[in-house]
């Protein structure tokens, strides 16, 4: 049993010249290579409830809480888990099957701590961790695809030693 409880509706909605606005993140780890001083690095991904492919945790960004907190409220709402927001990778624009039509998204990497052993929507959601390329390849949708490859990658390459890892430093 989770006592977290999901929000739900649209009444606390934010939109902007009529897009609504949503926040997410992609949650990452560093995974230790066995005899190596690498990190791999691995995003997690969470099923789609509507379709097949993976998703990343976003969700509407409500009035009364700030961009930050939205993100970081969905990554505990739909995937479990728990970490710190280390940067906004950007907003992306995408088109919704929803009544609103277009939405914007501000995406954050988000470098995860913890793991939660029950959250509010693990009974329709499983987890996966993947590596950077076989998350792109999953990617249910494109503008989440981008996200990854375009902002997330991009961010990483200011740390990367080549093939994904990440030196021994910690971050």
């Amino acid at each position: 049993m989770c006592d977290l409880v999901a929000r739900t509706g649209r009444h606390l909605q934010r939109y902007e010249d009529g897009r609504r606005l949503v926040a997410g993140c992609i949650p990452f780890r560093y995974r230790h290579i066995k005899d190596e001083q690498k990190k791999l690095v691995e995003v997690l991904m969470i099923n789609s409830q509507s379709g097949p492919g993976l998703l990343f945790p976003k969700g509407g960004w409500e009035n009364d809480e700030t961009v930050e907190e939205a993100a970081a409220r969905e990554a505990i709402e739909e995937a479990g888990v728990r970490g710190d927001l280390v940067k906004l990778l950007g907003f992306y624009d995408f088109k919704t099957k929803q009544p609103e039509g277009m939405c914007r998204a501000a995406v954050f990497a988000l470098h995860v701590k913890e793991e939660l052993a029950s959250w509010p929507e693990q009974s329709t959601r499983q987890r996966s961790w993947l590596t950077v390329p076989e998350a792109a390849e999953r990617s249910r949708h494109p503008w989440m695809q981008e996200a990854l490859v375009t902002g997330f990658s991009a961010w990483l390459e200011n740390g990367i030693n080549g093939g994904g890892c990440v030196d021994g430093s910690e971050r």
